[in-house]
């Protein structure tokens, strides 16, 4: 364990920034699931709300580094087709 103060304090913010940053993390994949199950059922409405949840999700994760931004658009881009082919 750290000595130093600014060290201790580092840290503990660290910790905390983990902690909310799994959990952003775990909700943008949960989003990204729902969408996909909705894909599987044939579920057209379920499916656009839950990706219209999903693009949210992944947009604030990438605005805030926790994957890139261009990942992010990959993800929408990958449902989004998917979502297409559903209404095809």
């Amino acid at each position: 364990m750290a000595n130093i103060k600014s060290a201790i304090k580092r840290a503990k913010t660290s910790e905390e920034r983990n902690a909310h940053n799994s959990t952003v993390k775990s909700a943008m994949r949960t989003a990204v699931k729902k969408v996909e199950a909705a894909i599987v059922n044939n579920d057209e409405a379920a499916a656009k709300e839950s990706y219209v949840e999903a693009a949210r999700k992944l947009d604030k994760a990438a605005a805030k580094g926790l994957i890139h931004k261009n990942a992010a658009a990959r993800k929408k881009s990958r449902l989004a087709k998917k979502l297409n082919t559903l209404n095809a």
